[in-house]
């Protein structure tokens, strides 16, 4: 169940580009589990990709073309295999699919970017994707945002998309992006798979930054349960249908740059949001840290403490159990006894002691909340951070033990 998360009606259609899905069954029949999503010549893409060693064979095929700088004309996603774990087959698997894409759409196979969600260890059923694959393109429309978001769904419960339309010099650009993922989601760079599209004119650079930037203070903010998917990615197309090329000097690249990073926010929320069997939404800010890093150590160590994950659960205002995850996270010289918690705006500890206005009840008041803070203070410098977690309930466990079933 998705914490204050609803599906998006509307998405604005970005020049440049279409998006057809279709049924391959690749999981199990009777859905559209395969998205192909059509770029303009011309168009830029950049991606961050997943940094655990065991990635994907679509992640290695990804980095290999844009690496050499590959005019990209089509994104291949699928949805119930994750093509890992496969070898050398998973790579021809993925080199096929892709050639599939650019035979129905007429151009060269390295310009397909293939990317898979799903079971990991099985091979792509590529006869069925093929089969699939021309039905896909034949009806790819600008405003099919709506149906590729749930074609690209695993274990989520809630479609995520977001968009954005800015004014800029050359007029009104449009950012509009989808995401998926609800588990397995982690930094480095924890999106499971996410595509961002705007009809701006980035240039390679420009977009290789926005990425970039946008990804770290959005999708390298949350976690659901501290693993590193293998096969993590997150896609920005640029296909400049708007106007004259924007690099990172041209006074549009600001404005532009900032709505990237807000949809990229917005999704990477809705990930959290949607975690598997989520309750609760919680945002976890340290501050008095004498490094951004140092900062983040700390708030993922909480984040990722099972026992402070299913306190919240429970609504139980277990203060102690943050104290441990602070005390656990490696801080080199941390010293308690400057360290302060609150639940929101409610002060548990403060210099390593409990608050003497403190009282359980307004503990568990904000536990109970759908959304709520938890507020760190170190008391050692002036860096901080903030991520976005959310609790472990019985449903994350029935659906992980389940999830092959």
């Amino acid at each position: 169940m998705a914490v204050k998360l609803s599906v998006p009606e509307f998405l604005h259609s970005v020049p440049g580009v279409r998006l057809g899905v279709a049924e391959a069954a690749i999981k199990k029949p009777g859905r559209h589990d395969l998205l192909v999503m059509t770029l303009a010549p011309g168009t830029r893409a950049a991606g961050v990709f997943t940094r655990n060693a065991f990635c994907a064979a679509p992640v290695t095929v990804c980095r290999e073309r844009l690496g050499r700088g590959d005019d990209i004309r089509a994104l291949l996603i699928n949805a119930g295999n994750a093509n890992a774990a496969t070898g050398q087959g998973g790579i021809d698997d993925a080199h096929a699919t892709c050639a599939a894409v650019a035979e129905a759409l007429g151009c060269a196979p390295q310009a397909v970017l293939p990317f898979s969600t799903g079971v990991i260890g099985q091979r792509l059923p590529v006869a069925r994707m093929q089969a699939a694959i021309p039905g896909a393109v034949a009806t790819a429309r600008p405003d099919g945002w709506l149906d590729a978001m749930r074609a690209i769904m695993t274990t989520d419960t809630v479609p995520k998309g977001a968009t954005r339309k800015v004014r800029t010099s050359q007029g009104e650009i449009t950012v509009t992006g989808i995401a998926k993922g609800v588990g397995m989601i982690c930094p480095d760079m924890a999106t499971m798979l996410a595509f961002i599209a705007t009809d701006a004119g980035l240039d390679q650079a420009a977009a290789d930054a926005a990425l970039r930037s946008a990804v770290g203070v959005s999708f390298n903010c949350v976690t659901v349960d501290g693993d590193t998917s293998t096969n993590d990615a997150c896609v920005l197309v640029a296909t400049g249908a708007t106007g004259a090329p924007i690099n990172t000097a041209h006074a549009d690249y600001a404005p532009v740059q900032a709505a990237i990073t807000e949809v990229c926010t917005e999704l990477a929320q809705a990930v959290v949001r949607d975690g598997e069997g989520a309750t609760k939404f919680i945002t976890i800010e340290v501050g008095g840290a004498t490094s951004e890093s140092e900062a983040r150590q700390v708030a993922y160590s909480v984040a990722h403490s099972p026992l402070v994950k299913t306190a919240m659960f429970a609504s139980d205002a277990n203060w102690g159990r943050i104290a441990m995850a602070i005390g656990k996270a490696g801080v080199d010289g941390l010293d308690q006894s400057t360290v302060s918690i609150a639940l929101d705006e409610v002060q548990l500890i403060e210099r390593g002691q409990p608050h003497p206005d403190y009282r359980e009840e307004r503990g568990s008041a904000v536990v109970a909340k759908e959304e709520f803070s938890i507020r760190i203070g170190l008391g050692r410098g002036t860096a901080s951070a903030r991520i976005w977690t959310c609790d472990f309930s019985y449903d994350y466990v029935r659906i992980n033990a389940e999830y092959r079933t």
